[in-house]
């Protein structure tokens, strides 16, 4: 996936497993493969520290001992769940420090954060997030429960490299409109305009496996793909679905190179593009193609995941199974 915008702050006032038996599905057996673009964003339940700055010679953050990545969660006693409740917090301060509860490590922890006023403007000395937005593509639904699943992977606050912590979220409409090539070294990226008043969904959960929730337009069930167990899956030729231009669907030939049945990870499916169409457009894989199903002898067996970034013409892909899975706990 490729993150093109966030919400970013600089806190200042004045005066975000049950294993089936084989054979035995939870999910459905026949679902339906995406490959559509989409928009998303990600409200994260507390504020991620993004980085600090100075204020006075000073560095209020490293003196509190906070680091990157780590998650406010309350301030005063009071609960922090976004950036205007940390603001909040501050003006009902004594506006020269605040008691913090963090996590760091999904262990919580405290801390006294000093405020400094600055030429009658109090300044924290933190950069801080409470949402992620960007594009990715669609990879699944479920059409007896309309569960989803998308990216393949988690989302994360690029800076700090913190997996977000969902409060709540959603998918919408978005439509390419220009492809940026990989180059050996270089991983390119979808560009798109997203329309986030166009909802396809919420967002319940992210995790290495992908971004779930419920999908809420209305589905078309006349093309249903049988997914595939890992036994089902050859090193052999198969193809993705993806969009490159607009919001117009196609499949792109590849060769699967390698498979793996590691449920711990979302590089299962080691392969190499070899559509000359698809090469000549992006190079290869590129950022923003997360989550394109991967279909085999007419089953969907996984989704991309990652370019590999010293020949962006290979790729790795996760299980279906695994998403589908994730998707329903």
């Amino acid at each position: 996936m490729f993150f093109k915008k966030f919400k970013s702050f600089i806190a200042i006032i004045l005066v975000a497993t049950f294993i089936m038996p084989q054979s035995v599905f939870a999910y459905s057996k026949y679902i339906i493969a995406g490959g559509e673009n989409i928009g998303l964003q990600i409200n994260n339940n507390g504020i991620i520290i993004a980085g600090f700055y100075k204020v006075k010679d000073k560095y209020p953050g490293h003196d509190a001992n906070l680091a990157k990545g780590d998650t406010i969660i309350s301030a005063n006693d009071t609960e922090v769940k976004t950036i205007d409740d940390f603001i909040t917090s501050i003006k009902n301060s004594n506006q020269k420090s605040l008691k913090l509860v963090y996590l760091r490590n999904n262990k919580k922890e405290t801390t006294t954060l000093n405020l400094i006023n600055e030429d009658g403007v109090i300044k924290t000395g933190l950069y801080v997030k409470d949402m992620v937005s960007g594009i990715g593509t669609l990879t699944f639904i479920d059409p007896n429960t309309k569960l989803y699943g998308a990216l393949g992977h988690e989302v994360i606050e690029s800076s700090s490299g913190t997996i977000l912590n969902v409060k709540d979220g959603k998918i919408y409409d978005s439509k390419v409109t220009g492809i940026e090539k990989s180059t050996r070294g270089e991983p390119g990226s979808k560009n798109a305009n997203t329309n986030s008043n166009e909802v396809f969904g919420n967002i319940k959960e992210n995790t290495i496996s992908g971004i779930f929730g419920n999908y809420t337009k209305e589905i078309n069930k006349d093309k249903l793909y049988e997914v595939a167990e890992y036994k089902d899956i050859k090193t052999s030729e198969a193809k993705i679905i993806t969009v490159l231009n607009g919001n117009e669907k196609k499949e792109y030939s590849i060769n699967i190179l390698k498979i793996n049945d590691d449920e711990n990870s979302n590089k299962n499916i080691l392969f190499e593009v070899t559509d000359e169409k698809l090469i000549n457009k992006t190079g290869g894989i590129v950022q923003g193609m997360s989550g394109s199903p991967i279909i085999q002898n007419d089953k969907i067996i996984g989704a991309v995941t990652n370019v590999v970034v010293n020949n962006p013409t290979k790729g790795y892909g996760i299980l279906i199974t695994s998403m589908l899975k994730e998707a329903e706990n």
